[in-house]
């Protein structure tokens, strides 16, 4: 089974998701949608990652191939394909499912924990992901809640028996996130109650494994969504 991959920024790739992927046999294919590529349609069998980005769902006179990509998103569940959104691609999904998305109250950049809720996905009762992210949504109809933070209500849900949506960097890992530092500068640089100093996001490294272990383990419930993973057959198309 093919994964398709959107990307909406060179600096923001799959990281741990392609070892995921790698490790478990499956051809990942990456869209680069801000180089000009189009948001391939997965087929029925497959599935589709929206990886994040700097932009917002809403940013569509700068980036207009947010149009093409909402719509294919939404083709995808309508399909029944396994949709699984992360930072930005958990945003484009609140909005394709008709939740409001919205600027939070402050950013949250930085190392801090989330309280997750009793949902039957593979997440411990408290764990410290990596946060990069100024916009917030609510939980769209149908959509459960995966956790909370401090400051964001909501930082994740699963939808149905289909989507799963993160606010949060499971897949980070130390390369990916000095290029975020880079290329987040000015971010980091508004500083604020939840925006950790480059020196402090370097310096919790020490929950990089724990987050592997948890990002492989969440990708793999995730995929047994799929219709045609073992034990299940092709959805009921409406």
């Amino acid at each position: 089974m093919r994964l398709h991959v959107y990307q909406h920024v060179a600096f923001e790739g799959p990281a741990l998701i392609a070892d995921w992927a790698a490790a478990r046999a499956l051809p990942l294919v990456l869209h680069r949608l801000f180089d000009g590529e189009p948001p391939a349609l997965p087929t029925p069998d497959e599935a589709l990652i929206v990886l994040g980005g700097p932009m917002g769902v809403h940013d569509e006179a700068s980036c207009p191939w947010l149009v093409a990509e909402k719509a294919a998103i939404r083709k995808a569940l309508t399909m029944g394909c396994p949709v699984f959104g992360i930072c930005l691609g958990a945003q484009l999904l609140a909005h394709v499912l008709g939740a409001r998305v919205y600027r939070n109250s402050e950013r949250e950049i930085g190392w801090f924990p989330v309280a997750s809720a009793q949902s039957g996905w593979p997440l411990p009762e408290r764990f410290t992901p990596l946060h990069w992210h100024g916009d917030t949504f609510d939980l769209p109809e149908g959509a459960q809640s995966l956790g909370s933070s401090t400051l964001t209500r909501h930082q994740g849900f699963a939808w149905r028996d289909q989507a799963l949506a993160l606010q949060f960097h499971l897949e980070a890992t130390p390369d990916w996130l000095d290029g975020l530092i880079q290329h987040g500068a000015d971010e980091l640089a508004g500083g604020g109650q939840f925006v950790q100093p480059p020196a402090a996001l370097q310096a919790e490294r020490r929950h990089f494994e724990a987050n592997r272990e948890l990002c492989f383990a969440l990708l793999d419930r995730w995929l047994a969504l799929s219709p045609a993973a073992p034990g299940r057959g092709h959805p009921a198309h409406k």
